[in-house]
């Protein structure tokens, strides 16, 4: 449900009850109404509306939790209340008192601190011609290669600057993307033209700064917080995340006997996965050769650097109304799986983009087909199989466009990645309203139990280098379980 945001003075709206419980009819109205909630985080200074059954459906009396927020109704939304209630009670007739940290968010009337999905200075990045755009997108370049230079790089200086760039890139695409769905296809494809090419520049630029890793991931999440809005922050964290584990996995795969080591464990490890994948080949059959199309390797430097871009773009058509992680019963699911095929469609359509980005946008919910995914190429999967019914995919992940898009691979490599790395990122996030975050670790268990163990949506050789991948970044003592 889109929620317009706006600044509220405190003055006029009420702190939910926090012992007595709501009236169960005004719960009742305020979920028949649709009626948003306020939410107000003092540590974060930050003020938001979240749709009321969003919150409801996680938790009953989730405005009782003990933590950063604090949950509010409007004078507005009283007052509807009031007009569609029989009957009358004081519940919700107690003013908050104005603590100090309340005034300064009540004063701040540039609406500095109301998070927007897309955070509040983007309109600064709307505002912009064409030509100011390409001047950020190459100074950030100039920025990035002026680091890559340097023999010896403070990582701070190299994290904030990781973190600015990607961030303005996020920014500008999306609000050029939001112009260009507005234009015929060739025409779009003009329009967005110098921001894709200044954009591939730039990504080339940071790819190399992260594969060169002179960067922490504690440190670039402690600099992500400078942005206000929850979707670039996710698209910031996911993009660098993304290239770091990929060069992570290609100097794994690259240097070590790690290719050696899933084959001797494939069959006690491994198997009986991929072999629900493949059900039409004969068990014993199933190998690793089975699950990597041309077999498990490293990935060349051009193709790291497109998938890059599709780290960077994949959400790049999200709307702020649609919150992460998605797939869940609290989400309106047509707006959740509308945003991949929207995604997909613009920057096919609107920009000139690599396909494999454009793929990745599409594909990155897929989950191997299990019934809580979602992707564009589900309708045409079904009526390639409905022209083709003896038609079968024999092996599950392909590193090339061909297999997958002709039907012999079930998975596209990127995508699985980037489905792994979103989901991490997303139950990790320390900005959802909805839902504590988990530590780093508990996240990879939590992840092995839901998205393996119980049903089969992320890759799990895939994940058991990205487990390791996280755990050398929070223990050095990590042992690979591979």
């Amino acid at each position: 449900m889109a929620v317009k945001e706006k600044m509220f003075p405190l003055s006029k709206v009420l702190l939910l009850p926090d012992g007595r419980g709501i009236n169960r009819g005004y719960v009742d109205i305020i979920l028949s109404e649709d009626i948003p909630i306020l939410c107000i985080n003092r540590s974060l200074q930050k003020k938001r509306l979240m749709p009321f059954k969003v919150l409801y459906d996680n938790n009953e009396t989730f405005w009782l939790r003990t933590g950063n927020w604090e949950y509010f109704l409007t004078e507005e939304s009283i007052n509807k209340i009031n007009e569609k209630s029989a009957v009358k009670t004081d519940v919700w007739n107690k003013e908050i008192p104005k603590t100090e940290k309340h005034r300064d968010i009540d004063n701040n009337n540039d609406n500095s601190n109301v998070d927007s999905g897309f955070g509040n200075d983007y309109k600064t990045y709307v505002d912009m011609s064409n030509e100011e755009k390409v001047d950020v997108l190459n100074n950030d370049r100039k920025r990035l290669n002026t680091l890559i230079s340097l023999k010896n790089k403070d990582e701070a200086v190299v994290a904030e600057a990781l973190v600015d760039t990607t961030k303005d890139a996020a920014l500008i695409n999306h609000a050029v993307l939001e112009k260009a769905i507005m234009l015929g296809d060739d025409e779009a494809k003009k329009y967005t033209q110098e921001i894709v090419n200044t954009t591939n520049e730039m990504v080339k630029s940071s790819t190399q700064l992260v594969s060169e890793d002179f960067f922490s991931n504690e440190l670039m999440s402690t600099l992500v917080k400078k942005s206000n809005g929850t979707i670039v922050q996710h698209i910031t964290r996911v993009y660098l995340n993304g290239i770091a584990f990929l060069s992570y996995y290609n100097n794994l795969v690259s240097t070590s006997s790690a290719i050696q080591k899933f084959r001797v464990s494939f069959a006690s490890k491994y198997r009986k996965y991929y072999h629900s994948l493949l059900p039409h080949i004969p068990f014993d059959d199933v190998s690793l050769e089975r699950v990597f199309y041309g077999g498990m390797r490293a990935v060349a430097p051009e193709l790291c650097h497109r998938w890059a871009i599709g780290f960077l773009i994949h959400d790049i058509g999200k709307a702020a109304e649609v919150e992460y992680h998605e797939g869940e019963s609290k989400y309106d699911r047509s707006k959740v799986v509308n945003h991949v095929k929207q995604g997909y469609i613009s920057i096919t359509t609107k920009t000139n983009y690599p396909m494999e980005a454009s793929l990745m946008t599409g594909y990155h919910h897929e989950y191997y087909g299990d019934s809580t995914g979602y992707g564009y190429f589900r309708a045409y999967l079904q009526q390639y199989k409905k022209d083709n019914p003896d038609a079968k995919q024999d092996y599950c992940i392909t590193y090339e466009l061909e297999p997958v898009m002709d039907y012999q691979a079930l998975a596209y490599f990127p995508a699985k990645i980037l489905e792994i790395i979103d989901v991490y990122d997303s139950i990790t996030d320390p900005f959802r309203v909805y839902r504590k975050p988990l530590t780093p670790l508990a996240a990879l268990d939590m992840m092995r139990d839901e998205f393996i163990e119980k049903k089969l949506k992320i890759d799990p050789i895939l994940f058991s280098i990205f487990d390791t991948f996280i755990r050398e970044k929070y223990s050095r003592n990590a042992t690979r379980s591979f």
